[in-house]
């Protein structure tokens, strides 16, 4: 792992001295420390990748207990250990990995077993920072499944399959349910990064004041409820795919931070002055009119032209119609499935009313349409009665009554409401938007809701 930062902790001025000139020569970033004081203060603040502890200071020369003790203050920063003594012992080993220690060297060391311990922890404590994202990969099948028969979708996968082994950024715009998050997932599995984690993180769903811990992490006690270190999205999906969702949701106090990882792939851990590396490919989505945010100076032009290299727009269900049929096929054995159901098929009339439904909430109502269907299904196969979509086929334009946007808006949340019972949860997951932006449209139109 190149350039990665070690600290040295040892008494001993002659074996930092030896130890910075072996390392530095190997491409690590040295730190040194010559007391218990100074190599807490210089991790915490520095958060080295790794940390080569001598076992005895000033207590006694044999024994190893301040070393132990040290360790125990380091475990809270989850960095790899590799405890040193010129007074090895199975036992003195021993405690010290059932403490915490990643590995153990005896002095005088070995270079090259020393280098290959240092290189190994530092490969393993990458892996362990990686799964601790990805819990955010394990998606389930609706979300791998890929459908493009219709013309336009035939025309958005040529551009896939021609753009996704580049590093290019990537701007998916599209209504909601289109399959933003599909999209990415496809471009990230057809890139040279699909062995790498693919991270998504959904801006809207995020309190602004834990959007700088949330993508850059933090040290122990950077805040005050900051009670552990905390791995930021961007070191997580580090040589992978970083995905953010509903981009048009990022503050602009953070957007010049964000801008500055772009371009230089610099950024500081929140709480530390040291500054981190990242190599991600990023994918931004959005159903946001971010031409009008600039406007409104709520978004930045210059982020907007390092998000938008490539811009995929995804149609509406309904201008895919020849997608209808094989994406219902695909949920309605995924449920079957979920549900421990015998297969099933749809009737003729099923699938016209499929089709010539106008599908407002386009891809991901289809899936909860379908969800429905298995559910309630008595016998072999699914009818249109079963379906419970009202009739929404054919409606003209001009039908719809024209009204202030924000008046609609609050027509649309007090209708959520009505139907959830009240429940703000529900009202939300209807108008596909997070909890806390629902909340922020209920007191700016003053609408009375439970708590």
């Amino acid at each position: 792992m190149l350039n990665a930062t070690i600290l040295i902790a040892d008494d001993d001025e002659d074996i930092r001295l030896a130890l910075n000139l072996l390392l530095s020569a190997h491409g690590y970033k040295i730190i040194e420390a010559s007391n218990a004081k100074e190599i807490t203060i210089k991790a915490q603040s520095q958060q080295p990748d790794l940390v080569l502890l001598d076992m005895n200071f000033s207590l006694d020369t044999t024994s190893g207990q301040e070393g132990l003790a040290i360790l125990a203050q380091l475990k809270p920063l989850a960095i790899p250990v590799i405890l040193m003594t010129a007074w090895g012992s199975i036992e003195l080993a021993v405690e010290g990995l059932q403490n915490g220690a990643n590995d153990f060297i005896e002095k005088p060391w070995n270079k090259i077993k020393l280098l290959n311990s240092i290189e190994q922890q530092l490969k393993l404590s990458k892996v362990t920072q990686q799964n601790q994202g990805f819990k955010q990969l394990l998606s389930n099948e609706t979300n791998k499944h890929w459908v493009s028969q219709s013309q336009s979708m035939q025309q958005i996968e040529q551009l896939v399959e021609q753009i996704a082994p580049t590093d290019a950024n990537v701007l998916i715009l599209g209504e909601n349910g289109t399959g933003k998050s599909q999209l990415a997932e496809r471009i990230h599995q057809l890139s040279l990064r699909q062995h790498e984690p693919l991270i998504t993180v959904n801006m809207a769903a995020i309190p602004e004041n834990l959007f700088e811990s949330e993508l850059f992490g933090h040290q122990k006690g950077a805040f005050t409820d900051a009670k552990q270190h905390r791995t930021g999205r961007f070191t997580l999906a580090d040589k992978g795919t970083l995905f953010f969702d509903e981009i048009g949701s990022l503050p602009i106090s953070l957007q010049p931070k964000l801008l500055r990882v772009l371009e230089t792939g610099q950024f500081e851990v929140l709480g530390s002055s040291q500054t981190q590396t990242t190599n991600v490919r990023l994918i931004s989505a959005t159903n946001a009119d971010l031409d009008k945010l600039i406007d409104e100076d709520k978004f930045r032009q210059d982020l907007l032209y390092r998000l938008n290299t490539l811009v995929i727009t995804l149609p509406a269900l309904k201008d895919r119609i020849e997608d209808i049929q094989p994406l219902s096929e695909h949920f309605i054995a995924l449920f079957c499935q979920k549900y421990k159901k015998a297969p099933l098929a749809f009737t003729d009339n099923a699938l016209k009313k499929l089709k010539q439904h106008s599908w407002p909430g386009n891809v991901r109502e289809l899936s909860h349409v379908i969800e429905r269907a298995v559910l309630l299904a008595m016998t072999d196969s699914i009818d249109d009665k079963q379906l419970m979509i009202e009739q929404t086929t054919n409606k003209a334009a001009g039908d719809i009554t024209l009204q202030p946007l924000e008046a609609a808006e609050q027509q649309l949340i007090e209708k959520a409401l009505k139907v959830s019972s009240g429940q703000v949860s529900e009202a939300a997951k209807l108008l596909d938007i997070s909890r806390n932006a629902l909340y922020r449209r209920l007191e700016k139109f003053g609408i009375q809701y439970e708590a």
